[in-house]
């Protein structure tokens, strides 16, 4: 529990931590007198049933203090560092199994005929994934999931590092990469698992509204991750506020250095100039964009709010164009392989049209401040 301490500071600078729990121990550390903590009331959320938050009343409870005081959130922040990554693969399992159900429906759904002529001619109607407009909604779900999948692989690999490898440098590095990323696999992901799993719904049609499927539960479960352990609003103050901003972009200066390493690796391959070309670009735009934030918020601090949101899904996106980008350098070279074909065409829908995203979010980040500040409150 978080709490202050008598005479604590003002602010988060005074909150301090504290056990809490249900039973007293007694003088030989067994279970004793009932202490005065009780839930008063289970929160109902949409769609979640069962769930263990609830209203937590004191009546002169005792409480043990964790660590230092006026440290608490400190303390928390190693928990909810560990639960913002878990979040996110959370949401990432959840698109993955909308995703796998919709792809099992496509095929089997038989309505209307493909726009080419009978697809099966032999039935009274095709499966419905002959049409294009089902394949964007699965080539979506498949290329957000993909592309989450190898980033949380690559951050884990990061994790490894961070606490076990031998060399202090390797360590350092990591850790300021994952402080820069954890917010991005919290966010970036979760914002995708909401959109694909809708996307996922929508594949069913009709039937995705109805509860036996179960295609309505992962909706509602991916719709809560963007509100988990910090909205994704905060999410994306931490990455340009706290974790770009505040060290001049040298944390974001190690992840792009990354980048440019494999962009150089590769630069001769005339194969992949359709991923590394618009990777180059992005990673360059990114990297003026975040100059052009930091000189705005000099003059106005809220220009750093008004373009946080916009600023994380680019960097969200600079990731996984890096992840299929890297993908596909393996997979060209193996293309008469089924695995690594699809691969290679998943990578393309990917960048003709998933990325373009970024365009949007580029002049959403630099329409600034005033125009969100314009109205007072009481104009709402």
């Amino acid at each position: 529990m978080l709490a202050r301490l008598p005479g604590a500071p003002a602010g988060t600078k005074g909150i301090s931590l504290f056990l809490v729990p249900k039973f007293l121990p007694d003088a030989n550390g067994g279970v004793g007198a009932r202490n005065g903590v009780k839930a008063g009331s289970i929160e109902h959320k949409m769609g979640i049933h069962g769930n263990a938050t609830c209203v937590i009343n004191l009546d002169g409870a005792t409480g043990w203090l964790i660590g230092e005081p006026h440290k608490g959130l400190a303390a928390m922040f190693v928990m909810m560092n560990s639960a913002r990554l878990g979040v996110g693969m959370q949401s990432l399992g959840l698109a993955e199994a909308a995703h796998q159900n919709a792809v099992a429906y496509a095929r089997d759904r038989l309505q209307s005929r493909a726009p080419t002529g009978p697809a099966l001619p032999d039935k009274p109607a095709d499966p419905i994934i002959v049409h294009p407009d089902v394949r964007r909604m699965l080539m979506t779900s498949r290329a957000y999931t993909e592309a989450g999948r190898a980033f949380t692989t690559w951050t884990a690999l990061l994790i490894d590092r961070e606490h076990s490898h031998p060399d202090p440098a390797v360590r350092e590095e990591a850790d300021e990469l994952m402080a820069l990323l954890t917010p991005v696999v919290k966010a970036f992901i979760t914002d995708n698992s909401f959109e694909t799993t809708n996307l996922c719904l929508q594949v069913y049609g009709g039937h995705g509204y109805i509860n036996e499927w179960g295609m309505d539960q992962f909706v509602r479960d991916a719709r809560i991750n963007m509100i988990y352990e910090g909205t994704n609003g905060i999410q994306a103050l931490d990455l340009l506020g706290r974790k770009v901003l505040m060290d001049g972009g040298a944390k974001f200066g190690r992840f792009a250095r990354l980048i440019e390493g494999f962009l150089k690796e590769h630069a001769g391959r005339g194969d992949l100039a359709e991923f590394t070309g618009p990777l180059a670009k992005l990673l360059a735009d990114t990297a003026t964009l975040t100059g052009e934030i930091g000189a705005k918020a000099k003059s106005d601090p809220n220009e750093v709010g008004a373009a946080s949101v916009p600023y994380l899904r680019i960097v969200g996106h600079l990731a996984y164009a890096w992840m299929w980008a890297r993908m596909a350098a393996v997979s060209a070279e193996k293309a008469a392989d089924h695995f690594h074909a699809a691969k290679l065409a998943t990578a393309r829908f990917h960048f003709a049209w998933l990325l373009p995203e970024v365009e949007h979010q580029f002049r959403a980040a630099r329409a600034g401040a005033g125009t969100l500040m314009a109205l007072d409150a009481a104009q709402f």
